[in-house]
């Protein structure tokens, strides 16, 4: 049934979010869009959750799930295939906005040949230019009419350099705590609860896992019995791949993989948590933790010299002082995670100072007052507002097809 809408509303929305965090960002923002018009339709990159929020993914987003430059390239035929495939279908099926969000090496594309056929493009969850190749800014100058941010200094970063871009709150800002109890976790994962636990989060690609999880294993191995170690299964990853890796690197001691990581975390005393959207997770549950991450040697020699921040754990950057300590490459072994892990696992001034700069950037992060949302609200409803305030006519040359619409 064709359905009749004045031209500058929305009826159908391409999204595109390429890997866990992006993917989980993605399914917040379709609820929070569908609470305030149910009649809108999606479709794009993404996984199970945005499936499960009522996108029809036209490409899965594990599909193109990879990191490094030395790891892209392998990769390309195959990722350019299903980025043709995208265009294919946006060209087939109209939509009236793109919302793309975060994986910036294959977002700017799909930004671009929207912008290309007039249709406007909102980027949620901006890439991080900030921290290394500042120039590719103009990419999103270029093809984007609206940048909706979640760390609070990129708002200015952006417009300094000619971009619409609005600070909307960090996603996981308003996370609450899990409500399971730690006995009835215990008891489900058949855990032991006297002791203190750890939460290992290696990443959510099969590369990254590959690279980080085996010293997390060593360190997790020579720390011994007197600890119960929780690693969550990312939606990008199978079970079946991480298990095989566990079984290889450990001996005689369980790793008990979970299905979430939130519960993990608030349970845990610490977390073993690779650089990424997890230690945002990690801080929002105020569990201390350890980050670490390697990439390939090529990779780290390429991509060292282009690094424009100080820190490379992003509570660190909120923050703007080292509040975790940062095991990065060469740094990264099993001897330094074990001596920065028992300095934070007991009470004492470490452990204190960590709780208290993980509070701060929790309260850095939430979205602020006022706007054109008005009373604080969750990112994502805060992210939808705006969006709605955009259309087909925000691009000011695309006209509708004769009776589509």
């Amino acid at each position: 049934m064709i359905r009749s809408r004045p031209y500058n509303a929305l009826l159908r929305i391409l999204i595109s979010a390429g890997e866990a965090s992006g993917e989980m960002y993605g399914a917040q923002l379709i609820e929070a869009l569908r609470r305030r018009d149910p009649q809108l339709e999606f479709f794009g990159v993404g996984g199970d959750r945005m499936r499960a929020a009522g996108c029809d993914t036209v490409v899965d987003a594990k599909d193109l799930s990879v990191v490094g430059i030395t790891e892209i390239l392998s990769r390309l035929p195959q990722i350019y295939g299903l980025y043709h495939h995208l265009i294919k279908e946006a060209d087939r099926r109209q939509p009236d906005l793109a919302i793309v969000i975060d994986s910036p090496a294959f977002n700017w594309r799909v930004a671009r040949q929207m912008k290309k056929r007039g249709i406007p493009v909102v980027y949620y969850v901006a890439p991080q230019f900030w921290a290394w190749r500042q120039g590719r800014v103009r990419l999103i100058r270029n093809y984007v009419e609206k940048a909706l941010v979640i760390f609070p200094f990129e708002e200015k970063f952006y417009r300094d350099r000619g971009v619409d871009a609005t600070f909307v709150g960090h996603p996981l800002a308003d996370l609450p705590h899990p409500a399971i109890e730690r006995a009835a976790y215990a008891a489900q994962f058949h855990l032991d609860p006297a002791k203190y636990w750890i939460t290992l989060m290696p990443g959510s690609r099969v590369k990254e896992v590959r690279m980080n999880l085996p010293t997390i294993l060593e360190a997790a191995t020579q720390l011994g019995n007197d600890y119960e170690f929780l690693l969550p299964v990312a939606p990008t990853l199978d079970r079946s791949f991480l298990q095989s890796i566990i079984g290889s690197r450990t001996t005689g001691h369980p790793i008990t993989l979970v299905p979430e990581s939130l519960p993990a975390l608030w349970h845990s005393r610490a977390g073993i948590v690779a650089s990424g959207t997890a230690t945002v997770e990690a801080a929002m549950m105020r569990t201390p933790f350890i980050m670490v991450y390697r990439v390939s040697p090529l990779t780290y020699l390429l991509g060292k010299p282009r690094v424009k921040v100080p820190h490379f754990a992003m509570v660190n950057l909120i923050a703007g002082e080292q509040i975790v300590p940062e095991l990065v490459q060469h740094d990264f072994t099993a001897a330094n995670i074990i001596a920065r892990i028992k300095e934070i696992l007991p009470d004492g001034p470490a452990r204190d100072r960590m709780l208290e700069g993980l509070t701060r950037v929790k309260a850095l992060l939430h979205p602020p007052e006022g706007g054109v949302a008005g009373p604080v609200q969750h990112p994502a409803d805060r992210a939808a507002e705006i969006i709605l305030t955009l259309g087909p006519s925000s691009a000011g040359s695309r006209k509708p097809e004769a009776g589509s619409r």
